[in-house]
């Protein structure tokens, strides 16, 4: 496995998620020393490791806390990325708010308790108390108490982790909330446990307009490094390439020795075994229905 970084327009095509990088380094060649910067919270250490350097840059690793639909009132920790440390707070709201929904990885496992069309409306900071104000929509919360602590656990513990911050008021449409009485109740408790990281999705990248693919890569959950990643054709036919580890560590990259003429949806037979940077290990094989998108 060369653990080479691929280009960081690449990397945002991980659901997820928040970035758009640049820059590719060659399989042969020694990886460049990275220039960049990354600084991740406490909590991002604590539930996905050290996060892999870049090449160039200042990024911020974090983490976002989704409600669990089998635990009520539980919530689930997933790591994100971004260069605008200025919005961070509020892109990190704005993707909970979004959800995870798309991954079919989870599908079943993740809650949403903000009824459509919530929206922040801003988040603001004086001294170490963070203030979101959310749009009407979120007054229409389901009245059920282990949805609702499960909105505030999520919110609350995802602005808790950035420096400075010690408490977190919310409000709607600028006025006071019932909301709010449940901060208080909001700790590390919440937390579920990781399982080991599992396989997101594959996604084959053509150049705009072209019928053949050239690149396919396969989505993890977190950082991990990766042991083994092999993909065929509903033929059984191994595609031949070069396999590289992507920026963050989020993803192999299979740079395909001869162009596919893959449709979307066409089910590739994916191999992987992979350990996170704290040890947890998995391993699978599985048909996964391609995405295809352009670059």
């Amino acid at each position: 496995m060369h653990n080479v970084k691929v280009s960081m327009v690449r990397f945002l095509l991980l659901s997820l998620l928040l970035l758009a990088l640049a820059g590719c380094n060659s399989a042969q060649q020694a990886p460049a020393e990275p220039k960049g910067r990354v600084n991740a919270t406490a909590a991002f250490v604590k539930y996905f490791g050290p996060v892999p350097p870049v090449d160039k840059g200042t990024c911020y690793g974090f983490v976002i806390y989704f409600p669990s639909a089998k635990q009520p009132g539980k919530v689930l920790p997933f790591p994100f990325f971004t260069f605008d440390e200025a919005s961070m707070k509020k892109v990190a709201l704005g993707k909970l708010i979004a959800g995870m929904g798309d991954q079919k990885a989870y599908q079943g496992e993740l809650a949403q308790p903000f009824p459509a069309g919530s929206r922040v409306l801003d988040v603001s900071q004086s001294a170490g108390t963070v203030t979101v104000d959310f749009s009407k929509e979120v007054s229409a919360v389901k009245p059920d108490p282990q949805l609702q602590q499960a909105l505030v656990n999520a919110v609350a513990l995802t602005l808790r982790q950035f420096a400075g911050v010690t408490k977190v008021v919310i409000k709607i449409e600028g006025g006071e909330s019932a909301l709010e009485k449940l901060v208080a109740n909001a700790d590390d408790r919440a937390v579920l446990p990781l399982a080991a990281p599992r396989l997101l999705g594959v996604v084959g990248m053509k150049e705009k307009g072209a019928t053949t693919i050239e690149e396919i890569d396969a989505f993890f959950d977190r950082p991990v490094d990766i042991k083994e990643l092999t993909m065929s054709g509903a033929d059984g036919r191994k595609i031949e390439g070069d396999t590289y580890q992507s920026v963050f560590d989020m993803a192999g990259v299979l740079k395909a020795r001869n162009p596919q003429q893959y449709q979307a949806g066409t089910p590739l037979k994916v191999h992987w075994k992979i350990t996170d940077k704290l040890g947890r290990s998995a391993s699978g094989d599985a048909d996964i229905p391609l995405e295809v998108k352009e670059h």
